[in-house]
């Protein structure tokens, strides 16, 4: 993965960096929240998560886009698992999540053993690193202690990152919840792993003159996706690496071979190409930097205390 220090070394270092970010978050989420009120509800998830994704690798890239989605979106309260007419899973940048049945399962498992004690929220939280540890990537301690939103609509999402955002709008995005450059850049290294359609970055294939793109790989795009063909095939966003958690993503665009406009643009432009650069380095801690801003990251927003509610099931309010 990239990492020149002893494992536990390491392992210092990454503690330090989460208490460090939870500390300075101040949500009202902790490390080990459930420890005497339902102590098995990690290894819950954990399992419910291993369980899926032996049924469908596809549902890793699929549960850490949908944490992403959630915490963006009026912050980690896991009202995009809310379902229902207008609710944040009907709008166009979450129609094509996929891992719900996967939350639904884990919370089924835990209500059996905890009744109304683990949160939505913390669910999907904590799914999101499994995940990420299933395709080889590392694992973390994850704050939890979130409750659950009561508001779910569809256009509360419009403003989600988008595939065709320049730096510029990237960087306010993250702003607007604390995320500094570095975490912009870190986070979308979380596209390593998973596909996208082609309809969703066709457009951008069509008379592309940008020096900065691989040629043969704009190719390749072209005969993948054609103008008028089928939007739905999906296409690797770590082409050669799509399911393994490693920094070649950040290889790839500077290679000129990013999927997305989102990501090619990390490269081209000046304010973010240094830190993809210091992350494609073979001594790049991108794992462990990578788990120091999903731990930001899902502090967002957090709905704690006695806030908000915690759900009897994931997809609708009590």
């Amino acid at each position: 993965m990239g990492f020149a220090r002893p494992l536990c070394v390491f392992i210092t270092f990454l503690s330090c960096l989460i208490s460090s970010v939870h500390g300075q978050a101040a949500a009202g989420t902790r490390i080990g929240f459930y420890l005497t009120t339902c102590p098995t509800a990690e290894t819950i998830v954990r399992n419910a998560v291993s369980a899926g994704f032996n049924a469908d690798p596809r549902i890793a890239p699929g549960i850490l886009r949908m944490h992403f989605h959630d915490c963006f979106v009026q912050g980690c309260d896991g009202s995009v698992l809310i379902s229902g007419s207008n609710t944040e899973r009907t709008a166009g940048p979450n129609r094509s999540l996929r891992g719900f049945e996967v939350i639904d399962n884990a919370k089924t498992q835990l209500e059996a053993a905890c009744p109304g004690v683990v949160s939505c929220a913390d669910i999907l939280a904590l799914a999101a690193r499994d995940t990420v540890v299933l395709t080889r990537g590392t694992s973390w301690q994850v704050p939890t202690g979130r409750r659950d939103g009561r508001v779910s609509v569809a256009a509360n999402a419009n403003n989600l990152p988008g595939p065709f955002d320049s730096v510029a709008v990237q960087r306010q995005k993250f702003s607007a919840f604390g995320l500094n450059t570095r975490d912009l850049v870190v986070l979308a290294g979380g596209h390593t792993i998973g596909t996208a359609g082609c309809g969703v970055f066709r457009s951008r294939l069509v008379n592309n003159t940008d020096t900065n793109v691989d040629q043969t790989f704009l190719a390749q795009l072209q005969t993948q996706c054609p103008q008028n063909g089928d939007g739905s095939v999906r296409v690797d966003l770590d082409t050669g690496s799509g399911t393994t958690f490693d920094n070649s993503y950040f290889n790839n665009l500077s290679r000129g071979r990013g999927v997305l406009e989102s990501d090619h643009v990390l490269w081209t432009d000046p304010a973010t190409r240094p830190i993809v650069q210091q992350l494609m380095s073979a001594t790049s801690n991108f794992n462990a930097e990578f788990a120091r801003s999903m731990v930001r990251m899902s502090n967002i927003g957090v709905v704690t205390g006695t806030n908000g509610e915690i759900r009897r099931v994931c997809s609708a309010v009590n």
